[in-house]
């Protein structure tokens, strides 16, 4: 997810493409959100790990 929303962040960027760079925002942030809470063994929607 984090991957998906940096390469949608340069595209839009580049582009000029102004809600791309939003969604590649969001999705850097939520997969950031995901992957901390994962690290810390928490459990997050029945699964262990996100990747």
């Amino acid at each position: 997810m984090i991957i998906l929303g940096v390469i949608l962040l340069i595209i839009g960027i580049v582009a000029g493409i102004s809600i791309l760079t939003t969604i590649g925002i969001i999705l850097i942030v939520v997969g950031a959100i995901l992957f901390l809470l994962g690290s810390t063994g928490r459990a997050i929607g029945g699964r262990r790990h996100y990747y």
